[in-house]
């Protein structure tokens, strides 16, 4: 679970770098198409938004992430992730088949700005939705 937590933090971290704005002293890397998948650009799996791309409410400091997905033995969200937009890993959950993606963070003092959401899924990978607190 290490290496695949590793993966899934450094890969929301670089789609969160990538998304930055670029700056006179480092420019954000590109990331090559399919590898995250958003309600605007869904790739590949166009037609999967509505039920991959995180869903996002914000009342006060607590965010909730839903991902209006099934959830099968065979099909199901894995994690809902929040990252800052410097790329610091704010919340997440993991979740089992037999769980519904819902999460409920409480964003830590001084958290604010650009946050990304993400929703993984084992069949149709990485979705990321974008807000500000």
């Amino acid at each position: 679970m290490t290496s695949r937590r590793a993966f899934i933090t450094g890969t929301v971290a670089l789609a969160a770098a990538a998304t930055l704005p670029s700056r006179a002293s480092a420019a954000a890397p590109a990331l090559p198409a399919g590898l995250i998948y958003t309600r605007e650009n869904p790739g590949k799996w166009a037609g999967k938004a509505d039920s991959h791309a995180p869903m996002v409410t914000v009342e006060g400091r607590t965010v909730r992430v839903e991902t209006n997905h099934k959830m099968s033995e065979q099909h199901y969200i894995v994690r809902h992730t929040l990252v800052s937009e410097a790329g610091e890993e704010l919340a997440e959950k993991t979740f089992y088949p037999s769980d519904e993606p819902i999460s409920e963070f409480t964003l830590p003092e001084g958290a604010s700005g650009r946050i990304y959401a993400t929703s993984f899924c084992n069949k149709h990978d990485m979705w990321v939705s974008e807000f500000n607190v």
